[in-house]
C-alpha cells in the first residue's frame, strides 16, 4: 500500500514542450521577418520602373529567411520532448 508522499502526481500527456513552443515561435518570427523584408520596392507610377525590386535584401536575405523559419517549424513539430 502507498502512503500519501508515495503518490506520485501525473503530468497531463501534451504533445509539445516547452522547448517545441520556443522553436515554433522562433520559426514564426523568421518567417514573418523574411516577408517583410519581401515588401515593397514597387513604383507608384506603373509607367515607372523602380530598380529597387532588385535588392539583395529582397530576392537573397528575405527568401533565406523564410526557408529558415520554415526549417526550424519543421524541427519544432518534430522534435521529441524529453522526460
Amino acid at each position: 500500500m502507498k502512503t500519501t508522499t508515495e503518490v506520485k502526481t501525473k503530468r497531463p500527456i501534451t504533445i509539445f514542450r516547452k522547448e517545441n513552443y520556443i522553436l515554433f515561435f522562433t520559426g514564426l518570427a523568421f518567417i514573418f521577418i523574411g516577408f517583410v523584408l519581401m515588401t515593397g520596392g514597387g513604383s507608384e507610377d506603373p509607367a515607372v520602373f523602380n530598380e529597387e525590386i532588385f535588392s539583395t535584401t529582397r530576392i537573397t536575405v528575405a527568401p533565406l529567411l523564410v526557408l529558415l523559419g520554415f526549417t526550424i517549424e519543421f524541427f519544432a513539430i518534430m522534435k521529441k520532448p524529453t522526460e
